[in-house]
């Protein structure tokens, strides 16, 4: 319960939560009809049974104001998934969200239907290929992308943040089950690299920093979105920034370091356009 918390941690949650109540009434897109509402994760976004603290305030900004949300819980092995939803009921718990059901404890037109009823997606981590292979097989990538595009908030970690990209090719994983093509939810025209080291793991930062390089060789037309664990880029309003962590964005003979705050107009173009 928020009331558990030390003083200062419950005084930053009611104050943000009385900030999103009041953007809620005001401006928060409807799924009738509203601008995209993305979030991205760098992954391990979640200390015990509750988000770290440097995310949970954007964590809750996105999925604050949300009644109904939906997990997509596929990247996780089956044997897992109970494991998993119940550590984000945990999480989004702390955050108010009391509705909170995953798709894998409905059968496949009770999935779809819960998409549709959702007013907040969450993609979890895992395995990409897996998630991306079933949302193909199901028809729920389309589902996904249509209600995100309407304005339902929608958000992923690791696994989950690389299918919200254009395609998944910079994902860290293994290809251990087959997918229909690598075209993902393209709702940042970016590809999505989660877990990148930071600066301070100087050679694993040069390892990634160069594989990455090397992908773009072969795949000049797109740029990369790399984020550290535990850092979020929020896509809003029709503005993308990152809103806690440490992130980057590479493209063919150029990259640079997000800075926190400060609006990143290349994640912001043709949102959902590049998948189609």
């Amino acid at each position: 319960m928020v009331t558990d918390l030390p003083l200062p941690r419950r005084t930053f949650l009611a104050a943000t939560a009385a900030a999103v109540a009041v953007r809620a009434r005001s401006a928060a897109p409807s799924a009738a009809g509203g601008a995209p509402s993305i979030l991205v994760a760098g992954g391990s976004m979640i200390r015990g049974s509750r988000f770290a603290l440097s995310i949970e305030g954007v964590m809750h900004a996105h999925f604050g104001a949300v009644r109904r949300l939906a997990l997509v819980l596929h990247a996780t092995h089956p044997s897992e998934r109970d494991a998993m939803d119940a550590r984000l009921q945990a999480a989004f718990g702390e955050l108010g969200l009391r509705a909170v059901q995953s798709l894998h404890r409905r059968d496949a037109p009770g999935a779809l239907a819960l998409l549709r009823e959702a007013d907040g997606i969450f993609l979890g981590g895992g395995e990409t290929f897996v998630l991306l292979g079933e949302l193909q097989r199901t028809g729920q990538l389309e589902l996904i992308r249509e209600r995100a595009l309407a304005g339902v908030p929608c958000g992923g970690s690791s696994a989950g943040a690389n299918v919200i990209g254009r395609r998944i090719g910079t994902t860290n994983d293994f290809p251990v089950a087959d997918v229909a093509s690598r075209e993902a939810l393209g709702l940042l025209p970016v590809t999505i690299n989660p877990h990148h080291p930071p600066p301070s793991k100087e050679t694993d930062f040069r390892l990634r920093a160069g594989k990455i390089r090397g992908y773009l060789r072969f795949n000049p037309g797109e740029r990369v979105l790399a984020l550290a664990d535990a850092s979020v880029v929020r896509l809003h309003a029709g503005t993308a920034r990152l809103a806690a962590g440490q992130g980057w964005l590479y493209e063919v003979g150029r990259d640079r370091e997000l800075v926190a705050g400060e609006p990143v107009p290349e994640l912001a173009a043709a949102s959902g356009a590049a998948a189609r």
